[in-house]
């Protein structure tokens, strides 16, 4: 009778506490615990603002920069620290290992940006009478959907580069270079309104999408994450790892 395999439930859990036992992940915590609010209370008292909407986009500012850069580290950290043959050895059926290991990541967006709204709705509530609660379930679920679209584009850089320095550069200066892409000519313009996920995430999170915004999310989801991560996947599931 053959050996039983990991159960998946048990790679979920330890992919999970490997997010935060390594001192890059705590730091990456730490840094999300303590600038999430400290970015809203400094908006609500320097400029006035009473709404939720623009409270909770401003507790994810951080995470917008942070969570890519988390979804990056989860994956090269196996490469980083060598022990990747340790644990392809243990679970030697690596597309599961890989499988937990984003899940978990994006679980962790899904509690961060909650944590994010808790915050922004602590902070609209201070303001009493004059808060302004306007918001829709379409909208606070686009914040969600960014947080989870711009982890899983570290999840496929990362899977894709193994090399998480270059990995997270990408992440972090890609928006300023499609910025700068669309302001050479229209034609730079018309790329980036399909390819860059700066500009394709705001209509979820603005709380509403037409058919066309949703085409281009589409596109910039499948240049940067879902080919990204097949090719990657693909290549760790084949490589010799040493």
């Amino acid at each position: 009778m053959g050996a039983r395999g990991v159960p998946f439930a048990r790679l979920l859990r330890v992919e999970t506490r490997k997010l935060f036992d390594t001192r890059a992940g705590l730091v990456l915590t730490a840094v999300l615990v303590v600038l999430s609010p400290a970015l809203v209370v400094a908006r609500s008292v320097a400029t006035g603002v009473t709404g939720f909407l623009t409270l909770a986009g401003t507790a994810g500012i951080a995470l917008g920069i942070l969570l890519p850069v988390l979804g990056v580290l989860t994956i090269t950290g196996e490469w980083t620290h060598r022990t990747a043959l340790t644990t392809f050895t243990l679970e030697p059926r690596r597309g599961r290992v890989l499988a937990a290991k984003c899940l978990s990541t994006l679980a962790a967006a899904v509690v961060a940006g909650a944590l994010c709204l808790v915050i922004a709705a602590v902070a609209t509530a201070v303001h009493g009478e004059q808060a302004d609660w306007g918001v829709t379930p379409a909208a606070l679920l686009g914040r969600l959907t960014t947080m989870l679209i711009l982890t899983a584009q570290g999840l496929a850089m990362g899977l894709l580069l193994l090399n998480a320095p270059v990995a997270i550069v990408i992440c972090l200066v890609s928006p300023m270079v499609w910025s700068l892409v669309a302001n050479v000519s229209t034609v730079g313009e018309t790329l980036a309104a399909w390819l860059d996920l700066g500009v394709t995430t705001g209509a979820p999170a603005s709380g509403g999408m037409t058919g066309g915004e949703a085409a281009r999310l589409a596109t910039s989801v499948l240049a940067w994450i879902v080919v990204p991560l097949v090719v990657g996947a693909v290549r760790v599931i084949r490589a010799d790892v040493r």
